[in-house]
């Protein structure tokens, strides 16, 4: 799997979720190797969208469709500046990857010096659903500068922030530590969703 970053800072979010959800049965029929999408604005106004592709190469073949540059100039218009892309060759599914029936979603970005680790540390899923039963699914994407896009379905907010605030075990917290120090973290209240 290949997973491209959208990311940007709106203040038009009502016009642009329309727009996004038009992308599946509109300018992207023809998208190859497109399988889905988790979408969703902040309070503050930051766009994010997780966009997921079988491979890179589709992920190109899509980009260079005439569609896709029409229907890239609209969103452009939508947005209150640039907008920064972020392809992820390097993704880890947690419990089956993301999930459509999420009613809460949080994506984190920060940086690791060792993907390796990171992708161990959410290896087992067995103990982080005993821990936080919330957690429906997850995908961990990186750049190959070590820039990471960790994206968490929750069943709902409530249950998320109540999980959030149970203290993990101890080598757990160090491991979280180490991974989330610098990282800001995007709380979705009211993510969308498109999938194949």
């Amino acid at each position: 799997m290949f997973i491209q970053v959208i990311q940007g800072r709106t203040t038009r979010a009502a016009e642009l979720r329309p727009l996004a959800e038009s992308w599946k049965d509109g300018d992207g029929s023809g998208a190859v190797g497109w399988l889905g999408g988790t979408f969703g604005v902040t309070d503050d106004g930051d766009f994010l969208g997780v966009i997921r592709f079988s491979s890179r190469e589709d992920a190109q073949a899509n980009s260079a469709r005439p569609e896709t540059g029409a229907f890239a100039e609209k969103m452009a218009a939508l947005m209150d500046g640039a907008v920064q892309f972020h392809d992820c060759d390097d993704v880890t599914q947690l419990m089956g990857g993301g999930s459509d029936d999420a009613g809460f979603v949080q994506v984190i970005r920060g940086h690791v010096d060792d993907p390796d680790r990171a992708k161990a540390m959410l290896a087992d899923t067995d103990e982080l659903q005993r821990m936080r039963p919330e957690i429906i699914g997850g995908t961990l994407a990186l750049t190959s500068d070590g820039t990471f896009f960790e994206t968490v379905y929750f069943t709902d907010e409530q249950s998320a922030r109540s999980g959030e605030a149970a203290a993990p075990p101890a080598e757990v917290a160090a491991e979280l530590e180490w991974m989330m120090s610098g990282a800001t973290f995007y709380d979705l209240h009211t993510p969308w969703f498109e999938s194949r």
